[in-house]
C-alpha cells in the first residue's frame, strides 16, 4: 500500500493524476537549512525526513511504501520557503521579478527494506513585476503556503515567461521522476 507523507493538496492531486491509490500520512518535519548545506541537498534531506517520518507511522503495515517530497525555490543560493507574511511574500516576489530562479523538487520512496530517490531541478523565468501586480497577487492569498510565494498552477502562471524543466515539479511533485520511482517499487506498470 502506498502512503503519501504530505499535507499538500497539490501533491495529492498530482499523485492521483498518475492513477495511484494511496493513503495520507500527516507528518511534521522541521524545514530548516543547515549552515553551508547546498540547496539541493537540503531539499533532498527534508523530503527523505518526511518519508522516514511517514514510514515510522506505518512500519507495522506489511508492504507499506511511503512517498515524501519537498520543493523549494532558490535564487542566488537563497532558499525561498513559504512566506511568513505579506511583507515576506512581497520581498520574495520582488527578488524573483525579471530573473531566472531554480525550483528544486526531491522525491523519496521508502519501504521497510528499500529506498530510492530522485531530484528534479527546473529553471523558471519571471517577467518584470510591478509593485501593483505584486500587491494584487498577494491580496488574492494564493502566495501563502507556497515556496517562493507563488503557485505556478494558479494566477502566478501569468508571471512565468519561460520554464525549462518540469511543470509538475514546480507545482510540488515531478511526475516523470515519481512515476519512475513507483515503477521501480513495482507499484506502477
Amino acid at each position: 500500500m502506498l502512503h503519501l507523507a504530505s499535507k499538500s493538496p497539490r501533491r495529492q492531486e498530482l499523485l492521483a493524476q498518475l492513477g495511484m491509490e494511496f493513503g495520507l500520512l500527516d507528518v511534521d518535519v522541521p524545514e530548516q537549512r543547515e549552515p553551508g548545506e547546498p540547496p539541493a541537498a537540503y531539499v533532498s534531506r527534508v523530503a527523505r525526513e518526511k518519508a522516514g517520518a511517514g514510514l515510522l507511522k506505518v512500519v507495522a503495515s506489511r508492504g507499506a511504501v511511503v512517498l515524501g517530497a519537498d520543493t523549494e525555490v532558490v535564487l542566488d543560493d537563497e532558499v525561498f520557503g513559504k512566506p511568513a507574511d505579506a511583507a515576506d511574500a512581497a520581498r520574495m516576489l520582488q527578488r524573483l521579478s525579471g530573473r531566472v530562479h531554480e525550483c528544486i523538487s526531491s522525491v523519496w520512496v521508502l519501504s521497510a527494506g528499500r529506498e530510492q530517490h530522485a531530484t528534479c531541478i527546473s529553471q523558471v523565468r519571471f517577467e518584470v513585476l510591478t509593485q501593483a501586480r505584486i500587491e494584487a497577487y498577494i491580496a488574492t492569498g494564493e502566495c501563502f503556503g507556497k515556496a517562493g510565494a507563488y503557485a505556478i498552477q494558479g494566477r502566478a502562471a501569468a508571471f512565468v515567461s519561460h520554464l525549462s524543466g518540469s511543470h509538475s515539479g514546480v507545482m510540488g511533485l515531478p511526475l516523470h521522476e515519481t512515476a519512475r520511482l513507483l515503477r521501480e517499487f513495482g507499484l506502477m506498470d
